[in-house]
């Protein structure tokens, strides 16, 4: 089992990009002092945006910018978000980085280049008026593989991983802090999963080597929830110090059913809902100032026993998102082609209808524009997915509606 589930369909990919060029020397665009901040920003458990409260759902765009990574000739990302900002999509979350370490090559080689890729991106979302939530690293042990260390370095606030972490976080913020298209900031990709599992050694990160990844994995690649919490504080505070009004995500999963008696007993028993609720604050530490679940029916078995429907798990996490006054972002939720049509459409209108009902700010469809996933979770506005768009769309007008004074 991969640390992402989806991880096993996704086709290695190689940087094509040759040549050079020259990028900006920075991405400022200027913003008068008494105008709000640009982004989302928390307030207790409301999100703002632009200084009033905002509620959406947007969706994945996981390959916006590795696509151009690997072929820079394909601009059809860009054209995708632009389909989207007609289309009053409000918001797009994606991978800021390349998924495999090879993928992240240009950025140690020719950053020039890779923030100038990362530009268009920004520009695009600027001009279209969707927002971006990137997600800067979003493979659990891409980071490593780059500087030669194994994984439990993620917890070490020396090592070098940790060192590379918070240089390209504050490349990325520093750079982009004042454009409006710039929502928010996450650390990664369900690295929860891969933390306390009792059978570990089962589930270490893969190998590719050819792909940049290590040529074996031991004991010192076992990844705990410690190490995960001590690496977003770390990530949040710098952050927070470049940045000090955006919302900061974890890009977690919903918690396993067995996860708090994953970290205390080594063990698979079910957790309570109590116990549930303090996993899930406790893998959102301070300073984030969101708590983030992903959801899906076909992982309704590790949800918390006691949890009941999939509008149950909204709405109990809701209420302890509100008692916690932190936003909840459900970072992905949708249905893939192993769902039948009819049950496929229920199920997201039982998610679309919670999410309104329980007043969840903000919430991401899997998958916008990911041909790698066209057997299975693509969903673009000429598929046979693509009732899923007008769904989001509808919701978003009801949404808007509701939080326009």
């Amino acid at each position: 089992m991969l640390l992402h589930w989806r991880a096993a369909v996704m086709k290695p990919t190689l940087l094509l990009l040759l040549g050079l060029a020259l990028a900006s020397p920075g991405f400022h665009p200027a913003r008068a002092a008494d105008t709000p901040p640009t982004g989302l920003s928390a307030q207790g458990d409301t999100l703002l945006l632009q200084g009033r409260p905002f509620r959406g759902v947007g969706v994945n765009y996981f390959d916006l910018f590795s696509r151009r990574l690997r072929q820079p000739p394909d601009d059809t990302s860009l054209a995708g978000l632009r389909e989207l900002g007609q289309a009053k999509v409000p918001f797009v979350r994606f991978m800021a980085c390349g998924f495999w370490p090879v993928d992240n090559a240009l950025y140690r080689t020719n950053p020039a280049i890779w923030f100038k890729t990362m530009d268009e991106v920004v520009q695009t979302a600027e001009a279209s008026g969707v927002g971006l939530i990137p997600s800067l690293f979003w493979h659990l042990s891409t980071v490593v593989d780059l500087m030669g260390e194994p994984v439990g370095q993620l917890g070490n606030p020396q090592s070098r991983s940790r060192t590379f972490i918070r240089q390209y976080t504050k490349e990325m913020v520093t750079r982009y802090r004042n454009s409006p298209a710039i929502w928010g900031w996450e650390l990664g990709n369900e690295y929860n999963l891969a933390a306390d599992l009792p059978n570990a050694a089962q589930h270490r990160p893969p190998l590719w080597p050819k792909l940049g990844t290590a040529t074996n994995r031991t004991e010192l690649d076992d990844f705990t929830s410690a190490m995960m919490t001590s690496l977003l504080a770390d990530f949040a505070a710098v952050v927070r110090q470049h940045d000090p009004h955006r919302i900061i995500v974890s890009g977690n999963a919903i918690p396993r059913s067995t996860a708090w008696h994953n970290t205390r007993e080594h063990s698979w028993k079910q957790d309570t809902l109590e116990q549930y609720a303090e996993v899930l604050l406790r893998d959102n530490p301070a300073p984030l100032d969101t708590l983030c679940i992903h959801l899906y029916p076909e992982r309704k078995g590790n949800y918390p026993a006691a949890a009941g429907t999939l509008a149950d798990v909204i709405a109990r996490t809701q209420k302890i998102a509100r008692q916690a006054r932190r936003p909840l972002f459900i970072g992905e939720f949708g249905v893939g082609a192993s769902t039948p049509t009819d049950t496929a459409t229920r199920h997201l209108d039982e998610m679309l209808a919670a999410i309104e009902r329980e007043r969840v700010p903000l919430a991401a469809l899997w998958v916008y524009d990911f041909k790698n996933q066209d057997q299975d979770w693509n969903v673009t506005f000429r598929n046979p997915r693509a009732w899923m768009l007008e769904r989001l769309r509808q919701t978003n007008q009801r949404l808007q509606t509701k939080t326009t004074p």
